[in-house]
Order: C-alpha cells, then structure tokens, then sequence
C-alpha cells in the first residue's frame, strides 16, 4: 500500500518538484497540496493523508503551529519537517509540536524519501545536517524549550501574535479568526501581558526570534 503524502510549502516551484520526485517512488502518492499552515491544516482535516511534508516558515500560520493543530485534530497522520533551517531551536520546536522527522532543503532526495517512510512507519528520522548532537541530547532540549516563552500563550494567542507580527490589521485578524475587533484586541492584550512585552514592536521582535513568522527568513 502506497504513503499518502501532502505537501504543505508556502513555493509554488518547490511544491511542484516535490509532487513530481515523490511521485517516481513507487510506494509514495502525493494527495494534495498547500501554501500556507492555515490552508495545510484544512487539507490534513479533509484528506487524512498518512504523512505530511511541512515548511516551517510561512505567511498567515507556520509550520510550529500547523504542525501542532495537525497533531491535536488528526494524531494519526504523521509530520516530516523539510525547511531551510537546521539552527536546533527549529528543529526542537518542530519535534515538541509532534514532528517525527526533520530535513534540511538541499538533502539529497533520498533524505526525504527515507524520512517519510519512517514517519509512515511511527519512526523518527533526522537528517545528517540536524547532526547526532540534535538527537543525542534531545531529551534535555524538550525540557529547556518547554521554558520558551510561547508554551504560556493558548493556540489562538500564539496564532494572533503571528497575524500582528505580519502587519495583519486587526479589523482583518478579527475577520480571519471569526471573532469581533474587541476580542481580537484582547487576544493581543493578554499575549503581551504574558509575554511582558510594551509594544506592537516588541511583539514583532518577539516572533522572529522565536522563529514565529517568516519574515525572519
């Protein structure tokens, strides 16, 4: 029986190559596709694929916070990171949001090809590049990341601190989450409060450090 496999990249080109190297695999079968975390979640909801290839940086919702929305509705379907970052804090993030496997854009194909066997098979895989250091001391990385300063934010504050990191107006946050301008002001209100923060730009600051929002890269 083929891996039912969705790719979730906010690239056009790389979601088109991938769809197209992954569909030469014999026991591989692309069923869908999507450009952003929010989209991606959505499709995981509708298709139930077995595993999903997930960016960690894009617009609107993340690959962090997908994966965890992923996790949370279908706990089923398995998570292979592909991303351009190797630096551990991704990779930490990723595995605590239920990542089973983690692989630098620019590994050979094989790299890929073999995590999301491994996924399909309730395995972990990291690449080469996320280096044995990664996995040797993973479990003391769990504890120190379930420090970070997002594990005290709720889905929906985590999800509004993205949105206003982005520019998104809050008439628009407020359409996007289906909730009044009122509400969405104090999504953000208690998000700064838990974070100490002062200022929309402290915000800002606050989630591309924490490798919240693409615009860090």
């Amino acid at each position: 029986m083929s891996v039912r496999v969705a790719i979730i990249d906010d690239h056009t080109i790389m979601r088109e190559g991938l769809r197209a190297l992954l569909s030469q695999e014999a026991d591989i079968e692309v069923v869908g596709e999507a450009a952003d975390g929010r989209r991606g979640v959505q499709l995981v909801e509708d298709l139930r694929p077995d595993v999903v290839v997930m960016d960690v940086g894009m617009p609107d919702l993340n690959g962090i916070e997908a994966t965890r929305r992923i996790k949370s509705r279908a706990p089923s379907v398995k998570v292979v990171v592909l991303s351009m970052h190797s630096d551990k804090r991704f990779v930490r993030e990723m595995l605590l949001a239920g990542a089973l496997g983690y692989v630098v854009k620019g590994s050979p194909l094989g790299e890929l090809v073999a995590a999301i066997r491994a996924a399909a098979a309730n395995r972990m895989y990291l690449d080469a590049e996320t280096t044995d250091v990664v996995a040797g001391d993973y479990a003391s990385q769990l504890s120190a990341a379930q420090a970070s300063g997002t594990a005290m934010l709720t889905s929906r504050e985590r999800e509004v601190l993205q949105l206003v990191a982005e520019g998104v107006h809050t008439k628009d946050i407020a359409s996007r989450l289906g909730v009044s301008v009122k509400t969405a002001l104090a999504h953000r209100r208690r998000t700064m409060n838990k974070l100490g923060l002062d200022s929309v730009a402290d915000l800002v600051k606050f989630a591309v450090r924490e490798g919240l929002t693409s615009l860090g890269g």
